[in-house]
This record gives structure tokens, C-alpha cells and sequence, in this order.
């Protein structure tokens, strides 16, 4: 049975024209007072005084659609609990369409895909935006990301980066459009499945957990973001 962590209340802004910056949404940073960043630090109470007897570390972030916020939500997951002294790494493995480097206004190479080719040390392409939390980019990208990620030394990777960080925060593609996390997660502690009120569909959230349930993934919780508020109107994702 899904047990919903935490809801991410939102609200609608209207959208503005030309590019969008992401590192807007980082909301943990830039108005750390805010609703918003409350919401994310209850989000992290739940993740660290739920699992108190078997906690997980390495957790995936996906959704069962493009757009509902799964990045934002890693991110800014990142933030607070680096804030709170857990030592955290983000890792962007969503070799599809990588956003994590720009939340943090990071280049996106050299990334995940130099250290496992080993061209670069984890070290040297990691960057500490905030105190307490590395962020990895993705990398170069690559032509066949479901077989890295089912791969040994990608398995190996990751049991690696469990010894040293207390938190592993893995983003990555939705689980609807492609076979990459449902390959990933199999190699984490556990999901977090982000949702969008406005925008995910029932049937869209029964085939992601089926997908998850069918690999044998434990899902750890559902994250429901863009809820309606009396409050106002501001949308941060």
C-alpha cells in the first residue's frame, strides 16, 4: 500500500514568456521562509522519522509523466536536508533530458557518464552549491543509458557512494515513458513517486506502480505537488 510522505502545496502563477529558469524553483534557497520550503522540510522529517529502523539511502525520484516535478523535488529535497547535517549527494541519472545542473545553475559536464568511463574521479565532478550536498550532472549523454544503468560497474557505483554519503538522491527519467528507472530503482533502497494534482491521471499512477511493484521496488512514498490553495495563486513547478 502507497503511503503518502507529504503534500507539496503549490499554486498557480501565470506563465511568463522566453526560457525557463529553473533555479527559480529552488525554493529552499532563494525563500527558505516560504510555505513552499516547509513543505520540503516536513517532506524530509517524514524520510528521516519513518525509516528510523532501516533508513534508506539511495532513493529514486521519478513520476509517471514529464513535467510533474520530480527534479524540483530532488533538488530542493537536497537542499533541506543538507541543511539539516545529513551529508547528501544528489545524482542526476535522467540521461534523457538531465535538469538537475541547471537548478544550481551547474554546467552539465564532465558528470555521472566521466566517472563511470573513468575519465574523472567522483571528487571532480561533483560541486557543493550548498553546504553539506554534492550535485553530480549527468554528462555527456549517452546513446544507450538502460544498459549503463543495468551494468556492474554502475551497480558498483552506487554501493560505493552508500559508504560514503548518509543520503543518495537519484533523479531520473519518468517511469512512463522509458525502462530506465524501473532498471534503476532496482538497485536503491526505494521511491519516491512525485505526482502533479492538476496534471497526473489515475491510470498514469496505477502503470507506474505497477511497473515498480512488478521489478519488486519498494515505494516509499508518494510526493503531491501543484494542490490547490486558498491562499493565493504561485506555481513552483
Amino acid at each position: 500500500m502507497i503511503h503518502s510522505i507529504r503534500k507539496i502545496q503549490s499554486f498557480r502563477k501565470r506563465e511568463e514568456s522566453g526560457p525557463e529558469n529553473l533555479a527559480e524553483r529552488l525554493v529552499t534557497v532563494a525563500n527558505p521562509s516560504s510555505v513552499h520550503s516547509e513543505a520540503y522540510r516536513t517532506l524530509r522529517a517524514n524520510l528521516l522519522y519513518a525509516f528510523v529502523s532501516n533508513p534508506p539511502k539511495v532513493i529514486l525520484l521519478t513520476s509517471p509523466g514529464p513535467g510533474e516535478g520530480k527534479s524540483t523535488t530532488c533538488a530542493n529535497l537536497g537542499v533541506v536536508l543538507a541543511q539539516a547535517g545529513k551529508n547528501t549527494l544528489i545524482l542526476d541519472c535522467d540521461f534523457r533530458r538531465p535538469a538537475i545542473h541547471k537548478f544550481f545553475e551547474l554546467p552539465n559536464r564532465p558528470g555521472v557518464i566521466n566517472v563511470l568511463v573513468g575519465e574523472n574521479s567522483l571528487e571532480e565532478v561533483w560541486e557543493e552549491p550548498v553546504e553539506g550536498l554534492k550535485v553530480v550532472p549527468v554528462g555527456p549523454t549517452p546513446p544507450n543509458p538502460a544498459e549503463i544503468l543495468s551494468s556492474p560497474d554502475f551497480s558498483e557505483f552506487l554501493s560505493g557512494l552508500r559508504e560514503r554519503f548518509d543520503y543518495v538522491l537519484v533523479d531520473t527519467s519518468p517511469i512512463g515513458l522509458v525502462a530506465d528507472p524501473a532498471v534503476l530503482a532496482t538497485q536503491g533502497d526505494g521511491v519516491l513517486l512525485v505526482l502533479d494534482a492538476q496534471k497526473t491521471r489515475k491510470a498514469a499512477v496505477r502503470r507506474a506502480i505497477r511497473d515498480l511493484k512488478t521489478v519488486g521496488v519498494d515505494i516509499l512514498g508518494t510526493v503531491m505537488r501543484n494542490v490547490n490553495s486558498p491562499d493565493g495563486y504561485y506555481k513552483d513547478a
